[in-house]
């Protein structure tokens, strides 16, 4: 049995990581294709699954070019950066029993400062530019991302006060009889919007809506920093993906007849993979909303939905430890 060591692991998900953004590529555009009744990719190689090869190469072989008007450094670093704090926030992940990188007390603090940072990305990318079609865009990330963050904090209040810590490890324990998706629904529901909010995916793809921005922040990115912005999107759709079927889905547990059938592991991908899969849905049926309504839906639905909730929580919780 191998012994997953931090080091160890950590190259696991780095690895595992490009190499599942470069996978979900090609199947989003395949699940996309069937559930439009199209073809989708299906020219290269088996199932077209050779268009990830096709994309590498391609972006690859573009020329690195940064426009003679931007600020150099800063337009370079930040693609770097949304990789780099994606990749930060799988360090917390607990994949299965003694299979997680390091197993903080604030581990949930932990990803929240994590995919904070992700802001700063889009942010500095469409200031480098110096471009008012990628400016826009960078505006457009930083109010949705830094607004949507207060929900999506505000929504695993719940989940803390049930397990009684920070700790993911200690999260999923507290899931061994129910799962948090049952009591805690409402929850649930606000950390998806403000998690697919906060990755920028389809229908809240605002920041770069092609329609009214061209690409916005990454108008003027090309090769391979085109192709660190959209690792860093992949990423962060697996990691809010990862991050919902810890706190809610049972993490690594799987349904209580079935739990001896399949190793931790594999319960944990499972999730996942249907996690994945629902936001992918969301793309295809679901029409992009104006900017708007996109922010009135935060604070005027989001935010007294998670006010709920923290209060019906406390007082369920205060009530059980009174007549206990």
């Amino acid at each position: 049995m191998v012994e997953w060591t931090p080091v160890l692991l950590a190259l696991g998900i780095l690895l595992g990581g490009v190499a599942g953004a470069a996978i979900l590529t090609w199947w989003e555009r395949r699940l996309l294709g069937f559930w439009q009744d199209r073809h989708g990719p299906n020219r290269i190689g088996p199932w077209g699954i050779g268009l990830v090869v096709a994309d590498m190469i391609k972006l690859l072989l573009k020329d690195d070019w940064v426009p003679p008007f931007a600020d150099r450094a800063v337009f370079i670093f930040a693609p770097t950066a949304i990789v780099v704090s994606m990749m930060m926030g799988f360090a917390v992940v607990p994949f299965a029993p003694d299979m997680q990188i390091v197993d903080l007390n604030i581990g949930l603090l932990f990803f929240l400062g994590m995919t904070s940072l992700a802001v700063y990305s889009v942010l500095l990318g469409g200031l480098a530019s110096n471009n008012k079609y990628a400016l826009l865009g960078g505006l457009r990330s930083a109010s949705q991302m830094v607004s949507y963050e207060v929900f999506m904090g505000l929504s695993l209040m719940g989940v803390v006060m049930m397990s009684g810590s920070f700790s993911l490890v200690d999260i999923v324990a507290a899931q061994s009889d129910v799962w948090f998706c049952f009591s805690q629904v409402l929850g649930l529901l606000v950390f998806v919007v403000a998690g697919i909010a906060e990755s920028h995916r389809l229908p809240f793809d605002l920041p770069e809506a092609e329609h009214e921005l061209t690409a916005g922040f990454h108008t003027e990115y090309g090769g391979m920093k085109f192709a660190m912005f959209m690792l860093g999107e992949y990423l962060g759709l697996m990691l809010i993906s990862c991050m919902i079927v810890t706190l809610f889905f049972g993490g690594w547990m799987g349904p209580d007849l079935l739990n001896e059938w399949l190793p931790p592991i594999i319960w944990f991908a499972i999730k996942i993979f249907f996690v994945i899969n629902f936001f992918i849905l969301l793309r295809a049926a679901i029409p992009r909303p104006r900017y708007d309504q996109l922010m009135s839906l935060g604070w005027k639905i989001m935010l007294p939905i998670t006010l709920f909730n923290l209060v019906v929580t406390g007082g369920v919780l205060l009530w059980i430890e009174e007549t206990v």
